[in-house]
């Protein structure tokens, strides 16, 4: 019912995650980054480990001691499915065992795509080589680029309702934080608002830091 994919741009050093599921809100519950790392859990999500799971990155800990401490904290991980991607971009990754089937997982340089009940075992995979295909391009567009691909693949069994992308640089705020919680067709959604925030996102980022400065719109 939900595919992701987390990753670092080792570029900029940012960090960002993007999902899709046939749930409402599906963002809300999976998917959390901060200048330090991303983490996404989903398969029966537990919306706590995400958090968390950055609060421990933030102490310094590498994404496969994190992962080991998020699935103590949880109740029923052989149900869970967690990634982790740290800040020298290690990934780590936890599919449990009585997760809902058409299970799979992929992951590549500064990134890891994991789903469940696909319609295609080959869909975390196909996310993963988008989203390494074009390392010069904004983090987000990356990622948006990867839901895409995982879409095009064949994505999941049921239909795709909602979708999520979030950035974080150095800051404690992202940078990109877009959301589609009910649509026919989220992930092309998600591309329209991604186009139009595109132009602007920089504007918005000089106003957060100093309005002074900042353009007017």
């Amino acid at each position: 019912m939900t595919y992701s994919l987390i990753g670092r741009c080792a570029r900029t050093g940012a960090f960002g995650a993007v999902v899709t599921s046939s749930s409402v809100a599906t963002a809300a519950r999976c998917i959390r980054t901060g200048p330090m790392g991303a983490v996404a859990t989903q398969n029966f999500s537990d919306p706590a480990l995400a958090p968390l799971g950055l609060t421990l990155l933030r102490q310094g800990l590498g994404a496969q001691a994190v992962l080991r401490l998020l699935l103590e904290s949880t109740t029923a991980p052989e149900h869970r499915q967690v990634a982790v991607v740290d800040r020298h971009g290690r990934c780590a990754f936890h599919m449990g065992e009585s997760g809902m089937p058409k299970t799979g997982q992929a992951s590549g340089k500064d990134c890891i795509a994991m789903g469940n009940l696909l319609a295609e075992e080959e869909v975390p995979a196909a996310m993963v080589s988008a989203f390494a295909a074009s390392p010069e391009e904004p983090l987000a567009e990356r990622l948006v680029r990867a839901l895409e691909a995982g879409l095009e693949a064949g994505g999941e069994f049921d239909d795709e309702h909602g979708a999520g992308l979030l950035v974080h640089e150095v800051h404690d705020w992202p940078v990109v934080d877009l959301r589609v919680d009910w649509d026919d067709a989220p992930v092309a959604a998600l591309r329209s608002l991604w186009e139009r925030y595109r132009t602007q996102q920089a504007a918005y980022v000089s106003r957060f830091l100093d309005p002074r400065e900042a353009p007017a719109f």
